[in-house]
């Protein structure tokens, strides 16, 4: 069998990985409108602002300021409001060429920026430097990081020169939405260590707001992306310089309290604090959190508590995850308590819904801008006016849409009734033919027994053939520099081969989970005659919670009374007979077409052969009447994830908290017992597509069975990633050929063990790389396919030794041939479980 190698796991340094956040904001691709660029002045009307786009030739060829540029006169500016607040960290220059005609340019520059439109900010980099080298020419493109990067919604371009002489200017912004919606927190100020050799400095050093014995009205280096290393006493500038500390004599109520404030009145789901843990220097992450939330002008009277595992085993540090529980408020304050000496973060970040449709930022509490009249930089927002208009318009459209299909429907409805219900008879009435004997899938019929992998190609449209939500993830892979500049498919380096589209046949794609997909051969093996389910009456089902639902139906958790008289003899219940079942219930919606009522046929004919100890069973159908719905097996305890994230690991802080635990025996028990599943759907050439721990079911004593309602719940929305609102997918389980190339085989399920694995020596505490956006870990598996050693692995899990972390980064290794098979895996977790 294949040995699990040592294979080096780079930690994540970024929790916004500025590399990826590089967007051109739309100076030079028009999304920012000419009502949004604004100047001190002008030569003329054909170098107005508006023209002062990079890359464009309009108008005279660029903005230029009415009077020539003197040395340290800083009154011309170009300024562009980006409607809403963003992460900045890059800008381009350019002169006006004007196809020869122009050769003016600024060889240096400025920036000054705002979030509210009447405070501004000079911006200096890192070692305190405001000017920013321009252009030599008038028409090459010069691009500057911004080093730290920028949270504004409006920036201001200043010329700058040494000597009087005329200037003109194209510029563009790259960043991305600033989805926090911080505009400022407050905190006492960073303080000094003193160590045997030097003074370390924790205080804030980009922080650009005003600092004196507080830090108030200001964002800085908690928010600037960039996360301390392990041993804060190294930098790249200074030592300590990453993070902001403070030591806990200078706080007797034992806390540090820091306010944030944001934009707009928020939905808040979570806050992720990177703290360092370097407890041989008396620096621990926080011991307890206490969150005060403020909606209006009132804060809460009743804050919410955290307490996160006290870890002083690893120094690594870490990001703490605290979950806000959804709390509406438009600021918080909280009350970090120390766990030792020393506290340090050096990043912290909000996940929110906004909770208010309003786009304009509000003023800040000192008062109303001090706006004159004759301000050129002075506009109206009216963008809620063109949002109302817009949505009208959609709305007339959508009318005159559902008029003309009502009017198509009724025309066609009567021609297609007749033959609609003989073909829908007649596929009912062999619905359930399936052949008795057991089946297993080989690419040569001469090698019996062998197993293979099951691929299919990169288009989505065959293996989501159900409806809308479904379409060409592979269109990721446009994100990546490399790949959009041609339009060719890439070229699967490795060379495994997959099936073609028409080889395919999707299943469980009716209630949005899209589970198990097979070859179309396995699937010609279930055309036999014998039915392998009993139709069960409706009238015995209770209806006790809806789990889910998708675009064709619904699944819903039951109570069943009398099953064990419809269940083959070989099916067990540790169930009195006289005691209901619970069970969940797909339950497909009347309406639904043709298509969908075939794939429910025929996932009910897949279902009926699946029959291992740890995949979920099917237990009886309800097909002669509609809604059809197929019953299959549910634990009492609920999903996997929710069940781990419920429990600590044992230990003395379990003791004290009285929480119920789960020991890491029996957290070996259950992922082998996913791995054993897993191994017999393999051997049925059977890809799963979204194995985690939202898709196990736990029974008594830890028994897991394997399943797939989890897409279709709304609890776990957020483990999806829409593409260009249409295609969900799960891509933090999702391995990195699946993502960039569509391709789907028992190797992309093994990374998505790995995952699954990951998840669960992690009681569920925390979604894999929650440190990184959608995008970023798109980004990331494109690192995965360069293959250059810099792609990013999820850290070894603190209870997890090292043979198991081994486990799950042979799960991870690139090339998809080197990756173990579920048999090996099987047998290296029976071997490492104590």
């Amino acid at each position: 069998s294949k040995k699990c190698c040592k294979t080096k796991s780079y930690s994540l340094t970024m929790v916004l990985v500025i590399s990826v956040c590089r967007y051109p904001l739309g100076m030079s691709g028009g999304q920012i409108l000419d009502e949004d660029i604004s100047a001190s002045s002008q030569w003329s009307e054909s170098t107005a602002a508006r023209y002062g786009r990079l890359d464009f030739e309009e108008g005279d060829g660029a903005w230029c300021p009415e009077i020539t540029v003197e040395p340290d006169n800083l009154k011309e500016f170009l300024q562009i409001d980006l409607r809403s607040l963003h992460f900045i960290t890059l800008v381009g220059t350019q002169g006006r060429h004007a196809g020869g005609i122009g050769n003016e340019f600024a060889q240096m520059y400025k920036i000054k920026y705002s979030r509210d439109g009447s405070r501004w900010i000079s911006w200096k980099n890192r070692q305190g430097k405001q000017v920013i080298e321009g252009n030599r020419n008038a028409y090459d493109i010069v691009l500057k990081d911004l080093d730290p990067p920028i949270i504004a919604r409006f920036v201001r371009f200043m010329p700058v020169t040494d000597h009087s002489m005329n200037v003109c200017m194209r510029v563009e912004l790259y960043g991305c939405e600033w989805l926090d919606g911080l505009v400022s927190y407050n905190a006492p100020a960073g303080e000094q260590m003193n160590s045997p050799s030097y003074p370390i400095y924790l205080n804030d050093s980009v922080y650009d707001g005003a600092v004196i014995y507080s830090m108030t009205e200001g964002l800085g280096q908690l928010t600037d992306g960039v996360c301390g290393l392990d041993d804060f006493t190294h930098s790249h500038v200074w030592p300590g310089y990453d993070y902001v500390g403070w030591n806990n004599e200078s706080f007797p109520s034992g806390y540090v309290e820091i306010m944030f404030e944001f934009d707009r009145t928020r939905n808040f789901t979570t806050m992720k604090v990177h703290c360092n843990n370097m407890f041989s220097q008396h620096v621990k992450a926080f011991r307890q959190v206490v969150c005060y939330f403020r909606s209006d002008l009132d804060w809460e009277a009743s804050p919410l508590s955290f307490s996160p595992v006290v870890d002083e085993k690893n120094p690594s540090a870490r990001f703490v995850t605290v979950n806000l529980a959804n709390h509406m408020a438009s600021a918080i304050k909280c009350h970090f308590y120390f766990a030792d000496a020393w506290m340090l973060f050096s990043e912290i970040t909000f996940q929110s819904d906004t909770a208010m449709y309003n786009t304009t930022l509000a003023p800040p509490k000192t008062g109303p801008p001090n706006i004159q009249p004759d301000d050129p930089t002075h506009k109206v927002d009216d963008s809620n006016t063109r949002i109302l208009i817009g949505c009208l318009v959609a709305i007339i459209f959508i009318l005159v849409a559902i008029i003309v299909i009502i009017l198509w429907r009724q025309v066609w409805q009567k021609m297609l009734e007749k033959a609609s219900r003989r073909m829908l008879d007649d596929e009912l009435t062999a619905s359930l033919s399936i052949q008795s004997e057991t089946f297993t899938y080989n690419h040569n019929p001469n090698q019996s027994g062998t197993t293979s992998e099951q691929e299919s190609n990169s288009t989505y449209e065959r293996i989501f053939p159900l409806g809308p939500d479904y379409q060409e993830p592979s269109r990721l892979i446009c994100k990546l520099p490399e790949f959009a500049q041609s339009s060719e498919d890439p070229v699967v380096q490795d060379g495994v081969p997959h099936y073609a589209e028409a080889d395919i046949v999707n299943l469980q794609g009716v209630t949005g989970s899209n589970t198990y997909a097979i070859p179309a051969v396995t699937m010609d093996l279930l055309s036999g005659k014998d039915v392998a389910v009993e139709e069960f009456p409706r009238k015995l089902l209770t209806f006790k919670e809806k789990l889910g639902e998708g675009q064709f139906g619904e699944v819903h958790l039951c109570e069943a009374e009398g099953m064990q008289e419809f269940m083959n003899k070989e099916f067990l219940f540790d169930i009195a007979e006289d005691l209901p079942v619970l069970v969940a219930v797909k339950m497909l919606r009347s309406d639904a077409n043709k298509n969908a009522r075939n794939d429910f046929l025929k996932e009910i004919k897949i279902m009926s052969r699946l029959k291992d100890p740890n995949i979920i069973r099917l237990l009886a159908v309800c097909i002669y009447s509609d809604p059809l719905c197929m019953i299959t097996e549910y634990m009492e305890n609920g999903d996997l994830n929710q069940f781990l994230s419920r429990h600590e690991p044992e230990g003395q802080l379990a003791q004290l908290s009285n929480a119920p635990t789960v020991s890491f025996n029996n957290l070996c028990y259950m992922a082998t017992q996913i791995a054993s599943g897993m191994k017999y759907l393999s051997s049925l050439n059977f890809v799963h597509r979204d194995l985690a721990t939202r898709n196990c079911l736990v029974g008594k004593k830890y028994t897991i069975k394997i399943a797939d309602f989890g897409m279709s719940r709304n609890l776990y929305s957020g483990d999806y990633y829409r593409i260009q609102g249409r295609a969900v997918l799960p891509i933090r389980w999702m391995s990195w050929e699946s993502i960039l190339l569509g391709k789907f085989t028992t190797a992309s399920d093994m990374w998505a063990f790995g995952v699954t694995l990951w998840e669960i020596l992690n009681y569920c505490k925390e979604q894999p790389y929650s440190q990184l956006t959608d995008e970023q870990v798109i980004e990331n598996t494109g690192e995965f396919f360069r293959d250059q050693k810099r792609q990013i692995y999820l850290p070894q899990p603190v209870l997890c030794p090292d043979s198991l972390y081994k486990v799950m980064l042979c799960c991870w290794r690139r090339n998809t041939k080197e990756r173990p098979s579920f048999q090996e895996i099987h047998q290296a977790l029976l071997e490492i479980q104590p």
